[in-house]
């Protein structure tokens, strides 16, 4: 049984920074795809950003793109996922989630297996 936790939501001004934390256990961390996806009252679930096991590729939504940065601590079993220049249309629950898959480029929903709980990241204008 794999668990994700979650860190680092919060409320933030627009143009201001987060970093959201995932603490992972129960899965051998260092071997697999970890992503970030989103959703927004109303929305449905997004892809956000994804990091293949070993940190070496890093792939992002085109509307996050040269504003957030996935990185992995495997030491760490954790996955991070630093927010810059935040906009009032980033606000959404952030989920952290892993993949049984070692491949690169995972953005579909559909290719993860254990998701955490969500932090609620709110952007005001």
């Amino acid at each position: 049984q794999v668990q994700l936790v979650e860190s680092g939501g919060g409320l933030v001004q627009a143009g201001g920074s987060l970093r959201l934390s995932c603490a992972a256990s129960g899965r051998t961390f260092s071997s697999y795809t970890m992503g970030w996806f989103r959703q927004a009252p109303g929305k449905e679930r997004e892809f956000v950003a994804t990091i293949n096991w070993s940190g070496s590729a890093t792939y992002y939504a085109d509307t996050v793109k040269g504003r957030f940065t996935i990185s992995r601590d495997n030491a760490k079993n954790t996955v991070y996922l630093q927010m810059n220049s935040l906009k009032p249309e980033d606000t959404a629950v952030y989920y952290c989630t892993s993949s049984p898959h070692r491949r690169d480029g995972l953005g579909a929903a559909s290719e993860y297996d254990y998701w955490g709980q969500g932090t609620q990241v709110t952007v005001s204008s």
